[in-house]
């Protein structure tokens, strides 16, 4: 078994990768390189040079394997090494065609199902417990996408959403899920280079009670000491025993936190009033929400959870990606109490009532592929994310996600930014749980807020960051008891291979003395010469899309935008909620790309064009 503390790196090959780091790595151009010894990973995590004003990076932390029974079954043969390989930048083969990555990731975890693993770890090992059982010999040889699906409705979906969640008849025993367990982790930290690649420990926990999404992913901090079995809902489809068993394996010195994803499919039950007993939330509960779950995921392809159209009529960017075909499967009913902003808002109210929040949550973006193929999340090029389901032009234009969503209506996934100091391990996962993070719908542009009674003008990025550390909070801090109107400032910046910038928005949310959730947004700083009309809506950047082939030109919106707003109708004694929205010019949406490239008719029930964007974590206000 590979051990992190005595795993050792060959410093010719680290001080390559280090000095071959670019604008997003660690190690600077000229930088000294470590010296040529051989060293454990500890020393080589030390030896990566800190940045005290941070560096953005980019990762995915949702993402399944062959491990995974659902991704098995829908052809998927790629392993969790060939996950990481494939994030590293190096081609794997999905669909039959070879893929790679345009740029490589900076971060990421593999995040299989802890259902099943050990019965997938029984059907791909040879000589594993269990390996030569009949229904895994038939598994394995499942050819067609009839059959594919009839084993997906009957192990995985009619198990999963039921009231007691079983291991299957072809489970072979506990002992396989510790070996699958095992092989997760000696493949995580293969694959685990301080400075240049940053692998982190995960799992998904695929709870669906009565049909509602309600999964998390666990991603731990190290692999020095791990549990030696992942939760599962076989153990419990309740949230509050997943916290229970977090809580033990904090208790043994294991750092580790939950991440939920698709409130948007939850049927109300992601941000409910109630604790699963029934009873209201109090104070405990809240605080304890918020150490479980400091991060939720905002968009991955199966649509985004911010917002929709349905229920922010007046947020004119809410109809992106909205995932209406979700409403087609497992009973599934659109309600304004599933979507993220809707949690964010009322847990200033719970903040006021209580003195905590349990809805307060830092933003990320995954993608939760099923091909293996780790934050491949390009609109251009996009080949699908769920083997057959969407794997082919014909597929991904008229069939469906099974149980999900209209193929054509998912999306390829969103990524997850960090900003932290150097890319390792602690310092990846420690701006993970203090929530300096942000989302984007896939593009690899960048987005930073601070937050202060202080904080001037910024004269370019490098000063509003010093300022803000100096004198402000940070995206996932607390501003407490101010005398005067906090002001925030953002920055942003375009994907250097992608489209300019159109505009930074602040999106605040408080609740009003009746306590009736309120919310505004805010067009901070913008593109071009335009000017807000008399409805106060600023126009339109434009559209440079030419349908007919797929291309968008940069001669309007911006590279970077840098602003500043002070809140004018802040109040000293109300709880208040912040967060960034940086939007990019149109481009086209995937279907456009692929109507083009394969000399189709653009599909008439979903956009065209589409406007990518970042999150930023909140900055929240705190009277007291």
């Amino acid at each position: 078994m590979f051990d992190n503390k005595t795993a050792l790196l060959t410093v010719t090959s680290l001080a390559a990768l280090l000095a071959a780091c670019g604008p997003n790595g660690d190690q600077p151009p000229g930088s000294p390189a470590v010296a040529a010894t051989t060293q454990t990973v500890a020393q080589a995590e030390a030896a990566v040079p800190e940045n005290p004003l941070k560096a953005a990076y980019f990762g995915e932390l949702h993402l399944h394997t062959s491990y995974s029974l659902d991704a098995f079954i829908g052809g998927n043969r790629n392993t969790p090494e060939d996950a990481y390989r494939f994030a590293r930048g190096e081609a794997m083969t999905i669909n039959g065609q070879s893929h790679k990555l345009k740029r490589p990731l900076d971060f990421a975890a593999v995040t299989d199902h802890a259902e099943f693993i050990g019965e997938m770890y029984s059907t791909q090992v040879k000589g594993a417990p269990g390996y030569d059982n009949p229904m895994l010999v038939e598994l394995r040889g499942l050819t067609k996408e009839d059959e594919q699906r009839a084993w997906f409705l009957k192990y995985v979906v009619a198990n999963n959403r039921s009231a007691t969640p079983q291991h299957p008849p072809f489970f072979a025993g506990p002992e396989t899920t510790r070996s699958a367990w095992a092989l997760n982790r000696e493949v995580t930290d293969k694959y685990y280079e301080p400075g240049r690649f940053t692998t982190l420990i995960g799992f998904e926990w695929t709870a669906a009670p009565n049909g509602g999404n309600m999964h998390r992913n666990v991603i731990f901090r190290d692999s020095t000491n791990l549990p030696a079995t992942p939760f599962s809902n076989v153990d419990s489809a309740d949230e509050e025993k997943l916290w229970d068993w977090i809580e033990v394996q904090r208790g043994k010195g294991m750092k580790l936190f939950a991440v939920p994803h698709n409130s948007n499919g939850s049927k109300g039950q992601m941000f409910e009033p109630v604790d699963n007993s029934g009873k209201p939330l109090t104070t405990a509960y809240a605080d304890r929400r918020a150490s479980m779950e400091p991060l939720i995921e905002m968009m991955q392809i199966k649509a985004n959870s911010e917002v929709t159209r349905q229920f922010w009529p007046n947020d004119e960017f809410a109809n992106f990606e909205n995932g209406d075909s979700m409403a087609k499967f497992s009973g599934r009913v659109k309600a304004k109490d599933n979507y993220i902003r809707y949690a964010a808002v009322q847990g200033t109210k719970y903040q006021r009532d209580l003195g905590a929040n349990p809805f307060k949550f830092g933003f990320v973006g995954g993608t939760d592929n099923h091909d293996s193929a780790m934050g491949d999340t390009e609109e251009q090029g996009y080949i699908g994310s769920h083997g057959p389901a969407d794997g082919s032009v014909e597929a991904r234009r008229t069939g469906t996600i099974d149980g999900w969503i209209d193929a054509r209506d998912s999306n390829p996934g969103a990524l997850t930014g960090v900003w932290a100091s150097k890319n390792t391990r602690a310092a990846i996962w420690d701006a993970l749980q203090s929530r300096e993070t942000f989302a984007t719908s896939g593009t690899r542009m960048k987005i930073r807020m601070f937050g202060g009674a202080t904080l001037g003008t910024p004269a370019d990025a490098v000063a509003m960051v010093k300022d803000g550390y100096a004198n402000g909070v940070a995206m996932g801090g607390n501003l407490k008891g101010l005398t005067k109107a906090p002001t925030f400032t953002v920055w942003a910046s375009k994907d250097p291979d992608g489209a300019n910038l159109d505009r930074i928005q602040i999106v605040k949310g408080w609740t009003d003395a009746k306590g009736e959730p309120q919310e505004r947004i805010i067009d901070v700083v913008w593109s071009g010469a335009r000017k807000p009309g008399a409805n106060g809506k600023l126009p339109p950047v434009g559209n440079t899309v030419d349908l007919k082939t797929a291309k968008y030109q940069n001669s309007i919106g911006a590279a970077t935008l840098l602003g500043s707003w002070t809140d004018p109708d802040w109040r000293a004694d109300q709880n208040a909620v912040y967060y960034a929205r940086a939007l990019e010019i149109p481009t086209p949406r995937w279907t456009t790309y692929d109507a083009v490239d394969h000399n189709l008719p653009l599909l008439t029930d979903v956009p065209a064009t589409i406007q990518e964007r970042a999150w930023g974590s909140p900055i929240w206000y705190l009277p007291r």
